[in-house]
């Protein structure tokens, strides 16, 4: 469990809400989309800036697809997003050949020293000539990003080896769907942060990682995206079935045990971790729980584990029957389906924060096996 608690640390003080490491394919994109509109929802956003962010997501997520230089590496394209005091930032990585960045790094900074209006101009005579590449225009995206929002593009590049380099753009929008920058007198925008995060992902071969308040449109969204994911990792579908239900009760356990908005944002907030690890899908999830609802769950997650297969099975028909009209949907149903579809025990924790919390972590693993 300490994967989780190093990423819930890192994604707070931070304040990272979704991550994301792997290709960006046009299946995947539309969930990546939604996530943020989603989150969105909920904050000060209002119309007009929620379409500029939304829009200046898009033109990054192709920009990304359209500039990884190595069909090999494009694994390592990542998409994060972050809450500031201001707005929301998205910040994307992906691999680029070295010796592109003298020319790319031209492009950035001239498009930085254009005004508003002087963006606008150069956009529309970038349309009227024509100056267009096979990778999609010589520099029309990332002009397109600026027009969109405004002011300026952050960016990092950072070396991996003789050939590639890990191209880092980022952008911060304010409620307006305005883009901040936070002037000449701050220190430069380093790429560091995002560069560790996506090594760390990559060593413990994490795909997404999601730091919030999972709603049902939120959790919607998540299982869309590890469909997509799934299927481009060609999974075989019954095993893409017992993830998808087990992703469903997980996300439901989170919401059910979870100690509410305001004391998360205190004391820990939610978090989701998926991960395949060869031909093991895991789901990992963490939340803040009243301590007063822990030896009940404990209870029932020992009882659990302690079971076999025919036990499982029992249990679950003795828990249907109970159920009744005003009874929780999920009751210990959810954490008994979890293990009879996973096959494996469910690994969990509770952390003391204090007296009134603790931070529960579940673990489940589902391999590529017949159960």
């Amino acid at each position: 469990m300490y994967l989780i608690n190093l990423i819930r640390d890192k994604m707070t003080s931070e304040r990272l809400m979704f991550v994301y490491r792997g290709v960006i394919t046009k299946e995947n994109s539309i969930p990546l989309l939604m996530l943020i509109e989603k989150e969105m929802e909920n904050s000060e956003f209002g119309f007009i800036g929620r379409k500029r962010l939304f829009m200046f997501v898009l033109e990054s997520l192709q920009n990304v697809s359209r500039h990884s230089d190595s069909s090999k590496l494009a694994n390592m394209s990542m998409v994060v997003y972050s809450k500031t005091d201001g707005g929301y930032t998205v910040t994307t990585g992906n691999v680029i050949s070295t010796v592109n960045i003298s020319d790319l790094k031209k492009r950035l900074d001239e498009i930085n020293n254009l005004d508003v209006n002087e963006i606008r101009s150069v956009y529309r005579q970038m349309l009227i000539n024509s100056e267009l590449s096979s990778k999609g225009g010589a520099g029309l995206g990332l002009i397109e990003m600026a027009k969109k929002t405004g002011n300026k593009l952050d960016y990092d590049f950072i070396k991996l080896d003789g050939e590639n380099s890990y191209f880092i753009l980022s952008k911060t929008v304010d409620p307006e769907g305005m883009g901040i920058h936070f002037g000449d007198g701050q220190k430069p925008f380093t790429g560091s942060s995002a560069s560790d995060l996506e090594k760390m992902m990559a060593d413990n071969q994490i795909y997404l990682i999601w730091s919030g308040h999972i709603t049902s449109e939120v959790g919607k969204e998540v299982l869309s995206f590890t469909e997509a994911k799934l299927s481009e990792n060609d999974i075989e579908s019954n095993v893409r079935k017992r993830v998808f239900n087990i992703l469903v009760e997980i996300i439901e356990n989170v919401a059910k045990h979870g100690a509410g908005r305001e004391a998360s944002q205190k004391y820990g907030m939610p978090v989701a971790i998926l991960r395949i690890e060869g031909n093991t899908f895991i789901v990992s999830t963490g939340n803040l729980i009243a301590n007063e609802k822990i030896d009940q769950l404990k209870t029932k997650l020992d009882k659990i584990n302690s079971l076999d297969k025919a036990g499982l099975k029992e249990l679950f028909t003795r828990s249907l029957y109970h159920q009744t009209g005003t009874t929780e949907s999920t009751g210990n149903m959810g954490l008994i389906d979890m293990a009879r579809k996973s096959g494996e025990k469910l690994i969990y924790q509770f952390e003391k924060i204090n007296e009134e919390y603790s931070y529960y972590t579940l673990e489940v693993r589902i391999e590529d096996k017949i159960i």
